[in-house]
């Protein structure tokens, strides 16, 4: 019998999903105010990328990370 591959677990964790969801919101915002040519709003958009990278870093640091004190893994 083989051991199944575990799943390493990244992205499963509330600071991944925090990172993506505000990064995805940059992103939206940023397209849409660009298709209506707002270009302070796709400015203002861009910042929120990096600042999805560092709240998802923040949250992984203070434990919220796939190997963090303050995470429960959910069964699949």
């Amino acid at each position: 019998m083989t051991n199944p591959i575990a799943d390493p677990g990244h992205g499963h964790s509330p600071a991944a999903w925090t990172a993506v969801v505000i990064m995805l919101v940059g992103f939206t915002a940023g397209t849409v105010a660009f298709c209506f040519e707002q270009p302070a709003l796709v400015w203002a958009s861009v910042a929120l990328i990096p600042i999805g990278a560092i709240v998802g870093w923040a949250l992984s640091k203070a434990g919220y990370g796939v190997k963090g004190p303050k995470y429960a893994p959910k069964a699949h």
